[in-house]
Order: structure tokens, then sequence, then C-alpha cells
């Protein structure tokens, strides 16, 4: 199972609590890992934001679209009726 951010949270405070020193050094790595893991998430999640608004959009225009149609449909079917009927 991968580790989280959190886990790498508290790996990072429990080498500091086991060395009693909380210098930079000592828990740089631990920061620095999280950092990292962070940034690759974002690498992931805004492309899939994007595309997500994106195809939210195009869905909803073709909805538009879809609707005006069925309308159109609609009233030219009502005026045949009434003509024939």
């Amino acid at each position: 199972m991968p580790r989280t951010n959190d886990s790498r949270a508290l790996r990072s405070n429990s080498v500091r609590a086991a060395s009693k020193n909380t210098s930079l050094a000592v828990v740089a790595p631990g920061i620095a890992e999280a950092l990292f893991a962070t940034a690759l998430g974002l690498v992931a999640a805004i492309p899939a934001v994007i595309a997500y608004n994106k195809l939210s959009t195009e869905i909803g225009r073709y909805g538009g679209r879809l609707d005006a149609f069925t309308s159109e449909f609609s009233a030219i079917l009502s005026r045949q009726m009434d003509e024939k009927g």
C-alpha cells in the first residue's frame, strides 16, 4: 500500500522524537518527500480538473442543442397534426 502524506509526516515526527533533535537536517527529508508527493498529486489533479471542466461545458452545450431540437421538432409535429386534424 502506498504511503500517504500523513504517514510521511508521522514518520518524520517519529524520527524527530527518536533522535530528540528538531534540527532541519532531521526533518527536511520527510518534509521534502511529502512535498514531492504533493507535487505529483497536483500534476495529476490539475489536468484532470481542466479536462472535466471542458467535458462538462461541451456536454452542457450539447444538451442545450438537444433541447432546442426537441422543442423545434415538437412544434413541427404539432403543426402537422393540426393541419391534418
